[in-house]
């Protein structure tokens, strides 16, 4: 079962996973806590259709004790999006605007990273669009049964740590 679930991990996230305790693979989320000298837990997920690509697309809902940062949304974006285009995460029938460089798209504020959970939990799909730097289209699909189970799960787990 152990070699199972490490193999589950090692499939679903493209962090590192050796420095990370799996806290539950809940079907195609995760939830760690990094065992390094900073307290972090996250729930995270690759986007629909990255398996295979080297570097690919994932969300994630972070929680750091230390700085007081509780339900944080990042995400790594399948493309570089082309600077001062919109960034936008579809959850559901919601829209929120994120901000972002490059690669890496986040929520603006705290009640933007709360709303976004929020949504998360009553929702079954999320999807973030942007256009890259040539100007195309494109988009990150997330499947996101599990999710909540996740989030609950890193919360739970740096609760723990403290």
């Amino acid at each position: 079962m152990r070699t199972l679930l490490l193999g589950l991990s090692l499939s679903l996230v493209v962090v590192p996973v050796a420095a990370a305790e799996s806290l539950g693979i809940f079907d195609g989320w995760g939830a760690f806590r990094d065992s390094a000298k900073v307290s972090r837990c996250y729930a995270i997920a690759r986007a629909d259709g990255q398996r295979g690509k080297a570097e690919p697309a994932y969300a994630s809902i972070g929680y750091w004790p230390g700085s007081r940062i509780r339900g944080q949304f990042y995400a790594r974006l399948g493309r570089a999006a082309a600077p001062g285009r919109d960034i936008v995460i579809g959850i559901g029938a919601a829209r929120f605007a994120l901000v972002g460089e490059g690669r890496n798209a986040w929520a603006r504020d705290a009640r933007t990273d709360a709303a976004i959970i929020a949504a998360i939990r009553s929702a079954s799909t999320m999807t973030i669009r942007t256009s890259d730097t040539r100007g195309n289209r494109f988009s990150d699909r997330y499947a996101l049964k599990g999710a909540a189970t996740a989030i609950d799960a890193a919360a739970l787990g740096c609760a723990r740590a403290r």
